[in-house]
C-alpha cells in the first residue's frame, strides 16, 4: 500500500469539488492554486479478474471546472469501485489530448456527413 494512499468514505451525491476539497486537507503539495485533479473511477469486471477505468472528471484548485458539479452518482460510480486521482502540480501541467469518446463522435459526425 503507497504511503500517500488516501481512503475516503463518502457518500454518492458527493462532488468532484469536494472531493478535491478532502484530498487538500491532507495533502499539503496539492493546495496550490492551479494543481490539476483528475478523477478516473477504476471498477472491477464481474466476470473476469481484470479491471475497467472510466475519466470521469478533472477539477482544478482555485479555479472553477465544468466537472466541479459532477457527483459520483452521475458517473458510473457504484459502491466498492475505487477512484484514482492523479495529482499534477501546475509548473508539471501538460495539455493532454481530448479523450477517446470525443474523438469517436467527432469522426463519426463526420462520416455521417
Amino acid at each position: 500500500v503507497p504511503g500517500n494512499e488516501l481512503q475516503i468514505y463518502t457518500w454518492m451525491d458527493a462532488t468532484l469539488r469536494e472531493l478535491t476539497g478532502l484530498i487538500k486537507e491532507v495533502n499539503i503539495e496539492s493546495r496550490v492554486r492551479g494543481t490539476t485533479f483528475d478523477f478516473v473511477l477504476v471498477s472491477p469486471e464481474y466476470n473476469c479478474p481484470r479491471f475497467n477505468a472510466f475519466e470521469i472528471g478533472l477539477t482544478v484548485a482555485g479555479n472553477r471546472s465544468p466537472d466541479d458539479s459532477k457527483t459520483l452518482g452521475n458517473t458510473r460510480f457504484s459502491i466498492g469501485d475505487y477512484l484514482d486521482v492523479c495529482i499534477t502540480p501546475p509548473e508539471r501541467f501538460m495539455r493532454r489530448p481530448a479523450p477517446m469518446r470525443y474523438l469517436k463522435k467527432k469522426n463519426l459526425s463526420l462520416i455521417e456527413q
